[in-house]
């Protein structure tokens, strides 16, 4: 009985966490289909680790604290340079015009560089506040850090995110 419940709260968490969890490790490693193996490795071991939770977090921050770890293994594993190759994989989306994806995916790979040109503790910090919508809490949790290391690190990666922008020719000074 107690394994159906376990499945079922995977299920669910599968379901309304899945494609944040992947947009997320998608950004770190910039490899669609290792986001995807990343992503059910993540769910995975929350189901391992199910009895192990406790719900002084929320479900989201804790499979994110597991999607973390999951890819930094990954990423120590591998040799930086092949981590952040410049293969971009998308979902295809049938409703947007050809320009618009065209432009979509244009700006998505210039932010995708810049992200990968600036330091991993930036690009995290950018990707699960920024673009996860994670409170500086949730994200220290996530992370493991103090709430004022998120404040601080945050604080200088914009600026490093879009000096690197400004540097690949993608902003110019004038749009800062």
């Amino acid at each position: 009985m107690a394994e159906d419940n376990i499945t079922r709260g995977i299920t669910e968490w599968y379901d309304r966490y899945s494609d944040s969890i992947f947009s997320y490790i998608f950004m770190m490693v910039r490899d669609y289909q290792l986001a995807e193996d990343l992503t059910q490795d993540t769910l995975l071991n929350a189901y391992k680790k199910y009895h192990s939770f406790e719900e002084r977090a929320k479900p989201k921050t804790w499979l994110f604290s597991i999607a973390r770890n999951i890819t930094i293994d990954y990423m120590r594993k591998r040799k930086p340079i092949s981590v952040f190759k410049d293969i971009f994989g998308t979902k295809e989306d049938t409703n947007p015009l050809p320009a618009d994806i065209v432009e979509v995916r244009e700006t998505s790979k210039e932010l995708y560089r810049a992200l990968g040109n600036i330091k991993q503790p930036y690009r995290e910090v950018i990707v699960l506040r920024k673009l996860n919508g994670f409170s500086i809490k949730e994200t220290s949790e996530i992370l493991n850090w103090s709430e004022s290391k998120v404040k601080s690190t945050l604080h200088r990666a914009i600026p490093a995110l879009e000096k690197q922008l400004t540097k690949e020719g993608f902003l110019n000074e004038k749009t800062i």
